[in-house]
């Protein structure tokens, strides 16, 4: 009779298997005890990825931040418009020379849009007619506090003003009913930055038309002229 061999045990397989399992190091002795653990590579990188993001994230969020507060602190113009014109008197002289006289009052408006206070040294008011120049008036100064609105008043004389080179077109606009006036108002101020001194101007610039005759404004367009501001450092004294 054929004699059986006797069976393995029921865990072992019956071929050895070509592929080695990779939790176990083959380089150990079979009948070896310890085993090796591998780590998967994937929970790694994602781990390196949420590092990257967090790092990458910071930095721009604090450029953010001071954007936001570089906008919200730099220095602007102040706005400034007319809000009320009111026409005293006018007159054209022919003889002994074409001469304008013009007397009115202005009401101005002033609008702080900063976080300082605002402190103008003075208020000019130029009149020209086709672009010559008539006169100028100047009005004292004043302070306008933070995101603030102030009125300033000022009155406007110019009396005896020869026109010379455009006498035949102040004549011809004169008998029209109708002369254009060019009228510039400015405002010049400082802003105190921290420990920093900010020179800052506003303009406006209005074509008023007037009608000797009746002595009332008959149209005006103003827009305002932007002027950038530079930035001057305290002294060492």
């Amino acid at each position: 009779m054929a004699k059986t061999q006797p069976r393995g045990s029921a865990g072992e397989p019956l071929l050895p298997s070509a592929y080695p399992s990779p939790y176990l190091d083959h380089h150990s002795p079979a009948d070896a005890d310890s085993y090796v653990l591998l780590v998967p590579v994937r929970r790694l990188r994602h781990r390196l990825r949420r590092g990257c993001r967090c790092n990458c994230l910071a930095p721009l969020l604090a450029a953010l931040v001071l954007l936001a507060l570089s906008f919200l602190l730099w220095p602007a113009d102040p706005d400034v418009s007319v809000a009320r014109l009111r026409l005293a008197h006018i007159s054209v002289v022919a003889r002994p020379a074409v001469a304008v006289n013009i007397s009115a009052a202005l009401k101005v408006r002033v609008r702080n849009p900063d976080l300082f206070a605002l402190d103008y040294s003075r208020l000019d008011i130029d009149v020209a007619y086709r672009g010559k120049a008539l006169g100028r008036v100047t009005s004292g100064g004043g302070s306008v506090s933070a995101r603030a609105v102030s009125y300033i008043d000022a009155d406007l004389d110019l009396n005896g003003i020869r026109v010379v080179e455009d006498a035949i077109y102040l004549l011809e606009d004169l008998a029209r009913g109708s002369i254009p006036f060019d009228t510039v108002v400015q405002v010049e101020g400082n802003l105190h930055f921290f420990f920093f001194t900010v020179p800052v101007k506003g303009k406006i610039a209005c074509v008023v038309h007037v009608n000797p005759q009746n002595q009332t404004i008959v149209h005006q367009d103003c827009y305002p002229k932007v002027k950038n501001c530079e930035l001057i450092l305290p002294s060492r004294s």
